[in-house]
């Protein structure tokens, strides 16, 4: 194993522990199983019964229940007896917080219990704690006597368990040793973990979950190590990125977070938690993982010998500006307009550019493109602002003009004299059969132009393994140019485009490799990777909005560039005190204005401050119509009634001076 996973240059999966939930083996290069948790009040049997069975029927292979106190728990019995006398065999999973007497109870019922470490035995009451190593090993103790008992009765009755650490809910007792990180995060469930394997159970799957991609990936990849260096062998690991949001946000955020570890070859299960109907939350689990139905194939791209960045922290790959391209810069968004025939004004309305005829002005969005490619045409009017034109090298020659830029393939710019004096765009796509013969030369000449910026990308199956492999040579060879990743589609629907634009740019963008993103619309492709689906395809000018917003959303999913509000919404569940769906709606639509915010919506206690983790702000059901205002962790305002809370929070806005007028 490759410090964290089987390689990082193919695509191989790594052999977990094998486990069974019911009927259901998961790990041990099992397929990837897809899973959702339901969002009505367990108490309700038939309205839980039949959303279960929307889910099942959508493809999910677990449905998970929440079970907050004894009462939900013994109900999960009266649910499990209805599923089961309608022909449902799906396992059903109990969702614990706080209850060890719940957890007990659904181990005897259900097939797999999930407990949280953060909030099991431990509490969270933001406080800083001081133990002594005596101390420390005293609460571990505590928690061994309290754990040990559901590890006993699930042993007994054949039911699995996952441990499944969240990022917001580190307890006190963790965060005061080791902070509020991925090492942290670890600790907790290994905590839990050898309580387990001193009993002999190994029933087990663990999770590793936050509302950031960057904490999420770098706590799996550090769990994963772990285990292996403290066990030779490594649990099953199921994967998500908690209070994700809804629409096109949370499909990226999770796909960014999911895909990267997929691509690694980490994962036996995946849950996409967002703010809708679980049922459509399947569809979306379904189209990850249709990407990994096999467990290897060959390449022919060589090891990483010396990993040139940290996998467990964020570091940005070093590189040196060219313009307003690399060093500390954020990441460059160049728009592909190359495949319109006649490009108007009427069309940069797509990229974030918008013109007034009458005043002959352009207005220009917190999301307009930095850059747009034309390929071979010249536009017959006056850009807007600092936008500029990458075209092909002849085209750039008849251009004439500072506003066109030249994009040359590698072979065309190691051959020619004839470059632009300030920046040249060079593609390179990495570790193709010709690529390979001509890469020494290639590396002789790029690292002495102070004005190439490369624009890496691959046809190659495992793409993303195969930039990542060039980033690496690029490092070996001190070329420290900055790097455009481009990223061609070859799906066939919106979810499609998206998880594959987010998967294959938002994992190098977690490792610090990339200064700017392209994406592009290729349906016409031919690939193995995503068939065809049933759904329409996108129409018209709207491919371009499409691309450009998915772009700025993969930028913003990975830290690397703020550019609009972002929403950390649970997904929501029994435990729900509001409709988490139609106020998140509200709250979107009243602050979407506000660049850089960030707003946690929370439907209960559970997924409260805690959960929130890194938000600026939230919004957190307190009881049946209440809501309590934070700032940070901090509570500015107690049970509001749900009928005016909205408007407290912008009032709580202004009061911060994060507010301004639309």
């Amino acid at each position: 194993m490759q410090g964290y996973c089987q390689s990082q240059t193919q695509y191989r999966r790594l052999l977990t522990r094998e486990v069974r939930i019911g009927n259901l083996l998961l790990g041990n290069g099992h397929p990837i199983r897809v899973q959702t948790m339901t969002t009505t009040n367990t108490m309700d049997t038939m309205a839980t019964v039949e959303q279960a069975i929307r889910c099942i029927e959508a493809g999910a292979e677990l449905v998970r229940i929440t079970a907050p106190s004894i009462k939900e728990a013994n109900q999960l019995q009266v649910i499990k007896d209805q599923l089961r006398k309608r022909g449902y065999d799906t396992p059903l999973i109990a969702d614990i917080h706080f209850t060890p007497n719940a957890a007990e109870i659904a181990a005897r019922i259900v097939e797999k219990v999930r407990v949280n470490p953060g909030n099991y035995v431990d509490k969270k009451k933001f406080v800083q704690l001081e133990y002594t190593d005596t101390e420390y090993a005293e609460e571990i103790d505590r928690i061994r006597e309290r754990f040990t008992p559901l590890v006993k009765i699930c042993r007994e009755h054949g039911t699995a368990m996952r441990i499944g650490t969240n990022h917001g809910s580190l307890s006190d007792r963790i965060m005061s040793r080791y902070g509020d990180t991925p090492i942290g995060m670890v600790e907790s469930a290994m905590e839990f973990l050898r309580i387990a394997r001193n009993e002999d159970f190994h029933n087990i799957i663990l999770s590793m979950k936050s509302s950031n991609p960057q904490v999420m990936v770098q706590a799996y990849r550090l769990l994963v190590r772990t285990m292996y260096d403290e066990f030779g062998e490594v649990y099953p690991l199921h994967l998500g990125v908690t209070e994700a949001g809804d629409g096109e946000d949370g499909r990226i955020k999770s796909a960014v977070g999911i895909g990267t570890l997929l691509e690694d070859g980490i994962g036996d299960t995946i849950r996409v938690s967002l703010t809708e109907d679980p049922e459509l939350e399947i569809p979306v689990c379904k189209d990850i993982v249709k990407r990994y139905d096999y467990n290897f194939f060959p390449s022919n791209i060589p090891p990483i010998e010396t990993l040139p960045y940290n996998p467990f922290a964020y570091t940005r790959r070093e590189s040196f500006p060219v313009e307003r391209i690399g060093g500390a810069q954020v990441p460059v968004v160049i728009a592909d307009l190359s495949s319109i025939e006649e490009i108007t004004p009427a069309h940069l309305q797509s990229v974030g550019y918008t013109y007034d005829e009458k005043t002959d002005k352009w207005s220009i969005g917190d999301t307009a493109a930095d850059f747009i490619f034309t390929g071979t045409q010249l536009l017959n009017f006056e850009l807007p602002g600092t936008l500029r034109v990458l075209v092909y090298p002849a085209t750039w020659k008849a251009a004439n003009s500072a506003s066109y830029l030249p994009l040359f393939e590698y072979k065309q710019f190691v051959e020619t004299e004839l470059r632009s004096d300030t920046l040249n765009f060079v593609m390179m796509d990495c570790y193709s059969n010709e690529d390979r013969k001509v890469l020494p030369l290639y590396l002789n000449v790029i690292p002495r132009d102070k004005t190439a910026v490369l624009c890496l990308s691959s046809l190659n199956k495992n793409a993303m393994q195969s930039v990542r492999r060039m980033v690496s040579e690029l490092h070996m060879n001190q070329v420290n140019n900055p790097l455009i990743l481009i990223c061609d589609s070859p799906a066939q629907s919106p979810n499609q485009h998206l998880i594959h634009f987010a998967i294959e740019t938002g994992g190098l963008l977690l490792d610090g490799m990339g200064d700017g993103i392209c994406l592009g619309y290729k349906p016409e492709a031919n690939t193995e990777l995503l068939p065809a689906a049933e759904s329409t395809d996108l129409p018209g000018e709207d491919i371009y909005q499409f691309t450009n917003n998915t772009a700025f959303s993969i930028l913003q999913a990975t830290r690397t560039r703020i550019s609009k509000t972002e929403y950390i919404s649970c997904p929501s569940c029994g435990r729900t005190l509001f409709d988490l769906q139609e106020v998140t709606a509200r709250i979107r639509a009243a602050t979407h204005h506000l660049k850089g915010v960030k707003i946690a919506i929370m439907g209960c206690i559970v997924n409260g401050p805690g959960e929130m983790a890194d938000a600026d702000f939230g919004y957190v059901g307190s009881g049946p119509g209440k809501i309590t205002l934070y700032k940070g962790k901090e509570i500015v305002k107690r049970n509001v009634d749900s009928a005016v809370a909205v408007d407290q929070l912008i009032e709580l806005l202004k009061e911060s001076g994060v507010w301004i007028e639309k």
